[in-house]
């Protein structure tokens, strides 16, 4: 009975000894782990030296990107006041070119007029030369002012005289038309100069 119980004794220190020896063995390794993962993380002048360098490459790549928007930017620029210059010197070729068929028939009109005799003709001849060419110019975009018996209107005629009204409906609107006004594309290119009702 005595062995029995010496022997229970000796088993439960052995397995108290391996128990402890089990508890401390896996503890010892796990708290030894995260020590070299410590050891391994960079130290506070490491992670500075780490952070500037990303910053330079990001300072660097901006730079580059600046550098070629920037060159792009002046290219655009350069091709735009080029391109404006031309649109300048050359904008009127187009409008020159519609006038040049009613040069080429006053041209012809002047050859004519030194062998005629009949005026009739010879207005005929300018009046239809003159149609051609308010129909070339039209086309372009020019409009004629019609302002006799209209409104005055400061945005469309300039006064140059004034004459005291024959009737109430009068006052206020333009009598008679001294210079034609013209609208180039709805914008007014020329005042008409009117007389108007006062």
């Amino acid at each position: 009975m005595n062995k029995d119980n010496q022997n229970k004794n000796n088993s439960e220190e052995l397995d108290g000894k391996v128990r402890e020896n089990e508890g401390c063995k896996p503890d010892a390794g796990k708290t030894e782990e995260p020590k070299k993962e410590e050891e391994k993380e960079l130290t506070p002048e490491e992670r500075l030296g780490k952070e500037l360098e990303e910053a330079r490459k990001t300072i660097e790549e901006q730079k580059d990107k600046y550098l070629r928007l920037s060159a792009e930017f002046d290219n655009f620029r350069k091709r735009t006041m080029k391109e404006k210059a031309e649109l300048i010197k050359n904008g009127g070729e187009k409008a020159i070119n519609a006038v040049l068929p009613v040069l080429d028939d006053m041209e012809r009109a002047l050859q004519n007029m030194e062998k005629a005799d009949d005026v009739k003709a010879i207005y005929d001849g300018i009046n239809l030369i003159y149609q051609k060419f308010l129909k070339n110019l039209h086309q372009e975009g020019l409009e004629k002012m019609e302002p006799v018996g209209k409104e005055f209107d400061t945005d469309y005629h300039e006064a140059i005289a004034l004459v005291p009204a024959q009737s109430e409906e009068q006052k206020g609107k333009v009598l008679d038309c001294v210079q034609t006004g013209y609208k180039l594309n709805e914008k007014v290119i020329r005042h008409a100069k009117v007389v108007v009702a006062q």
